[in-house]
């Protein structure tokens, strides 16, 4: 009798297992591997700013697909339905509950910012992602699809709070929430045109859980990913410089 195979990293239930600080098990060449190695997970206990539950929708019209096939594409092609430019680096077992992946975004200046996320949770219908320390947000995302009204509805959920004072600044000036905005609905446009969806056309809704500042994590200014990724940028071009002297 055969044996199931199981992710060691993954409780039956679709959970994945708890721990203390993060570890990437494999990254390509060309993935920037800054802010993720070694962080601890950041829930919304230890985010600095306001909490928010942000959510994306997207009906995919014209076309009959199950909320199961629309997950299985969804973790089959992620990074591919990011606007370009932005790129996440997943281990070959894929989305899969407590892997680790890297992501590397493109930020004003040309700078790539480099952070991360872990797979907390995944099941045929829906998998969901929580931020590293230094990342923009603390919290968790999680990405769905489900039948309503005759059709099948995919969905981004996000209940976040800024990390620290420098990002919830970005975020009170108007531009984290817009940048976020902008990246879910293409995003999901583009997850929508894969699927052969007609005129996809997403929406969102957002509601301000907790107006309150979590003044005493102020201190999580040290791990920013965005000051860190900077300061990183000029050793990156010296590697860069090296690595092509040497071909």
């Amino acid at each position: 009798m055969s044996v199931p195979e199981t992710n060691p990293k993954s409780n039956s239930d679709g959970w994945a297992k708890p721990v203390d600080k993060l570890k990437v098990s494999e990254s390509p060449k060309e993935a920037i591997n800054l802010n993720v190695e070694g962080r601890q997970l950041s829930g919304l206990t230890h985010g600095f700013g306001q909490l928010w539950q942000k959510t994306y929708k997207v009906r995919l019209s014209g076309i009959e697909v199950t909320p199961q096939e629309v997950i299985s594409a969804w973790k089959t092609n992620f990074p591919k339905f990011w606007p370009k430019g932005n790129d996440l680096y997943v281990p070959l077992t894929g989305i899969q509950p407590g892997e680790v992946g890297l992501i590397n975004l493109t930020a004003p200046g040309g700078l790539k910012l480099s952070t991360g996320i872990m797979v907390i949770y995944a099941d045929d219908v829906s998998f969901s992602f929580m931020t590293p320390e230094g990342h923009m947000f603390a919290g968790m995302i999680t990405f769905s699809a489900y039948e309503q009204d005759n059709s099948t509805v995919a969905q981004v959920q996000a209940l976040i709070r800024a990390n620290d004072p420098i990002y919830e600044l970005s975020f009170r000036m108007g531009f984290g929430h817009k940048s976020e905005d902008v990246f879910w609905a293409a995003t999901l446009t583009n997850l929508a045109t894969h699927l052969g969806a007609s005129n996809p056309q997403p929406s969102q809704s957002n509601s301000l859980v907790d107006p309150r500042i979590q003044w005493n994590e102020w201190r999580n200014i040290w791990h920013n990913a965005g000051i860190r990724s900077g300061l990183y940028m000029p050793v990156a071009m010296v590697k860069k410089v090296f690595d092509k002297s040497k071909e």
